[in-house]
């Protein structure tokens, strides 16, 4: 059986329930962020067993990600608790054009703690395959050795290692730091995901092709490049190809668009499908994300992504 474990920090998040300012915005609503738990999200609503590792704090959010995770059905194995550390949550404005406003409140959270010993509580002759973020490493020293000791003990079990940069310039204390580290990390796994804009930052490059061959020659076996509405750019060092975008109805949110995507990719990998059909899988469940309100909720089950499918002509 092919089974999931991801770790990173999930958060509360409060969605302005109307346009204007964050600081004028009088209701929110109540949901579930963060890059890694939507991947989860994701992959467990696809059918597929994954387990997510975080560390929490016994508070409202705390308990509302975990009754996220049960609905989901997603492992809860990995999870752990702290006594004395609150579970980081943001802000999200509501907008009808381009990206939300997000403002954070992470910083000491519960999941800043976690550590390379938390790694050696996992047994990951249980897993197949493991999914990275660039954000578990950007909270702090003790994330990211756990980041590297996760990568690290993954190789040793022999499970597919993929590693999506995922920017957040903002937690880093420098450019130069933020990109050394990621692309430190990104040379441990099998497959990377960075996005065109991101390649610029890391790679100095937005053209697919020179990215592809930054990180193949890094130790990549495949690399994909997200470029937009124009859909992603897929090599595996032999042949290499671009699977068009998915035309969007209607931009409802665009956050989660990225996690989606993962989460198609490895979906399709694990049920043995070949990257042109996993990169496809990925656009699709990409596009649906961005026409729903939330940074999951537009995660598909099986059904649905075949609805989707069939509604976009696609066998």
């Amino acid at each position: 059986m092919q089974r999931l474990i991801l770790a990173g920090e999930a958060m509360g998040l409060l969605m302005a329930q109307s346009e204007g300012p964050l600081s004028t915005v009088r209701g929110y609503d109540l949901a579930v962020a963060g890059a890694e738990y939507n991947v989860a999200v994701g992959v467990a609503r696809l059918g597929h067993d994954v387990s997510y590792m975080t560390k929490l704090g016994r508070d409202p959010f705390g308990e509302r990600i975990c009754a996220g995770l049960k609905e989901n059905g997603i492992g809860q194995e990995l999870l752990s608790w702290s006594e004395r550390r609150r579970t980081g949550f943001m802000l999200k404005s509501r907008v009808t054009k381009g990206d939300p406003h997000i403002f954070y409140y992470r910083a000491g959270s519960a999941a800043s703690t976690l550590a390379a010993a938390d790694v050696g509580k996992i047994s990951f002759a249980e897993y197949t395959h493991l999914h990275v973020t660039g954000i578990l490493p950007a909270l702090g020293d003790g994330p990211r050795e756990a980041t590297e000791a996760m990568m690290d003990a993954a190789r040793r079990a022999g499970l597919h290692i993929s590693f999506d940069p995922n920017l957040r310039p903002q937690l880093w204390e420098s450019k130069e730091k933020m990109v050394k580290v990621l692309n430190s990390l990104a040379s441990k796994a099998d497959l990377v995901l960075p996005g065109i804009a991101e390649g610029k930052i890391l790679v100095g490059s937005d053209d697919p092709k020179e990215i592809h061959a930054f990180y193949r020659k890094q130790g990549a076996k495949r690399c994909i490049t997200k470029c937009g509405s124009a859909g992603a750019f897929w090599s595996d060092g032999v042949h290499e190809g671009m699977e068009k975008g998915v035309t969007v109805r209607k931009v409802v949110d665009t956050v989660g668009a990225g996690d989606g995507f993962a989460a198609g990719v490895l979906t399709a990998l694990m049920e043995g499908l070949p990257l042109p059909k996993a990169v496809q899988r990925g656009n699709l469940i990409g596009a649906l994300q961005v026409m729903h309100r939330g940074d999951n909720e537009g995660l598909p089950t099986r059904a649905q992504l075949r609805a989707f499918m069939e509604q976009e002509g696609i066998v």
